[in-house]
Formats: structure tokens, C-alpha cells, sequence
């Protein structure tokens, strides 16, 4: 399924019965920020914990959420300055090369 962060959020929402001022007032956020980003129309993704809090409440992935959102979880922005040099050559191995990209991501898969 290829959703955006807000699609993901609003149909959580919608199918755990929440208005958006109630799940706003649950996760502590302004209801009109919370309607820009399911609406795919907000500056600037919402910060880690407030994800967290999404997905807690609306039963979701906290980290896929995250990285949906267009973040990087803590952990993982760590390894990857701790990895900086070979970063960018291994994003273009995956965006040059489809079957390594799949082979990369199956091994991921199979890890969980």
C-alpha cells in the first residue's frame, strides 16, 4: 500500500471513531495542525514523540510512521551519522540498481 503520512493518519482516525479535535486534545496538538497534516499540507512533520503518540493511539507502526513522515527515529539518525561516507553511495546502489534494491529490502523483511 502506498499511502502518504496524512492518508495513513485519517484513516486511522476515522476507523478508531476519533474527530480530529478529539485525537488533537489526545496527542496534545492543535486540531488545525493535525488537519494539515492529514491533509498532506503541513510545513514541517511533527516532531518524534507526537508520532509516537499517533501511533499509539491510533494503533499504528511508530516507526514506519516516522519514517512516512519523513523522519529518521533516533536510533537510526544515529547509525547513520556514525555511517555518513557510505550513505550516499549506497542510496544510489539502491535507486541504480532495482534488484539489489529488492534483494536489500527482502533480507530487511526477513530479519522482522
Amino acid at each position: 500500500m502506498n499511502q502518504t503520512f496524512g492518508k495513513q493518519i485519517l484513516n486511522a482516525r476515522k476507523t478508531k471513531g476519533y474527530s480530529q479535535r478529539e485525537l488533537a486534545a489526545l496527542v496534545q496538538l492543535d486540531f488545525t495542525y493535525l488537519s494539515k497534516l492529514e491533509n498532506d499540507r503541513a510545513d514541517y512533520p511533527p516532531k518524534e514523540d507526537v508520532i509516537r503518540s499517533l501511533a499509539k493511539h491510533l494503533e499504528l507502526d511508530a516507526e514506519e510512521l516516522i519514517f512516512l513522515a519523513g523522519r529518521l527515529p533516533q536510533g537510526t539518525e544515529h547509525f547513520l551519522k556514525q555511517h555518513y561516507k557510505e550513505m550516499p553511495a549506497l542510496f544510489r546502489r539502491l535507486q541504480e540498481n532495482p534488484e539489489f534494491a529488492q534483494k536489500v529490502f527482502q533480507a530487511a523483511s526477513e530479519d522482522e
